[in-house]
């Protein structure tokens, strides 16, 4: 992703609401704060995601090292990937494809799993699994490459079996990094490719909503406004979050970022990025795991599981 202006993060409270993912008898949720509960009329649905699960995809996915698109690590990533998808119960899928990119042709494959639907209609999620090239250093990517991977095969887990309005598409992008300097030409292959791809096959005129995630695993979470969106969609996702109890980490401040939800959205798809660009190991070697915490993937992953539930019923 490429960051076009920079935003400023606003402070989290000093207390926020942990919420149970249930829902009680009556169509009320329970919330603690402190050591009080409190029954809420319920405007969100649960979801049972789990950042605990996220977690360990997010460790399984990082332990192959840097994964840069066309290497060994990244094509055993790709197997694992498909591994996990195909324990569930959905459709998967590969595309591969051949970029080209200042380094030369290099193969990179994206991988979709489908939850079929009835309506029609369409809603992807989508994230990226590839690392940066950076010669001669170790970066492993655990929030930028890592931290999306974990997530989607999270979410694809709980969309495992369950039956969909809507056809949803959870979709593992090669090629988000650029190979040399970011560029129009040199950056986002992999949803570039698909983005065509589904315009010609005729998906991208049955998408609702795409919404990408990348760099959603920090332990300091802030989900900024990424000013390139579609705003209606933007809107829906912060409410299902304030809805939920998270407002406190979707921010009110964003700037404009050039990451995979671009193809999509300059085709005419409603796109959104969830992204949270205040993270000092961006690039860095310093992108560790321990700079994650399997909460902040519970919230974003909760909020999203929600959004797919408020998009598939309007």
């Amino acid at each position: 992703m490429f960051r076009t202006k920079v935003g400023m993060r606003a402070p989290l409270p000093a207390v926020t609401a942990r919420f149970l993912h249930w829902m009680l008898p009556g169509c009320y949720r329970a919330v603690t704060i402190g050591s009080g509960v409190l029954l809420l009329a319920a405007t969100a649905h649960a979801a049972d995601f789990s950042g605990a699960s996220a977690f360990k995809y997010t460790q399984a996915a990082v332990a192959f090292g840097p994964r840069p698109s066309g290497s060994a690590a990244n094509r055993q990533l790709q197997t694992y990937i498909r591994s996990q998808l195909r324990m569930l119960k959905c459709e998967v899928t590969e595309d591969p494809f051949v970029a080209k990119t200042p380094k030369g042709d290099v193969p990179m494959t994206n991988i979709i799993a489908k939850f079929p639907g009835k309506s029609g209609h369409a809603i992807a999620v989508t994230g990226h699994f590839d690392t940066k090239l950076f010669p001669g250093r170790k970066f492993v990517g655990a929030n930028d490459g890592g931290s999306s991977t974990g997530l989607l095969l999270e979410l694809a887990r709980d969309l495992s079996g369950t039956p969909r309005v809507d056809d949803v598409y959870v979709v593992f992008f090669d090629g988000e990094e650029a190979v040399g300097e970011w560029s129009e030409t040199d950056s986002v292959y992999g949803s570039r490719h698909l983005a065509y791809k589904w315009k010609a096959d005729g998906t991208l005129k049955r998408l609702k909503a795409l919404i990408n995630v990348d760099m959603i695993g920090d332990k300091s979470l802030g989900v900024l406004i990424e000013e390139n969106s579609t705003v209606s969609l933007r809107k829906l996702v912060w409410n299902a979050a304030s809805d939920l109890g998270y407002k406190a980490y979707f921010l009110d401040t964003g700037e404009k970022v050039d990451d995979d939800h671009m193809p999509f959205l300059k085709l005419g798809v409603p796109s959104l990025d969830l992204i949270d660009f205040d993270y000092d190991p961006w690039h860095k070697d310093s992108d560790t795991l321990d700079k994650l915490s399997p909460k902040s993937l519970d919230i974003v992953g909760t909020v999203v599981l929600e959004s797919i539930h408020r998009l598939e019923h309007q």
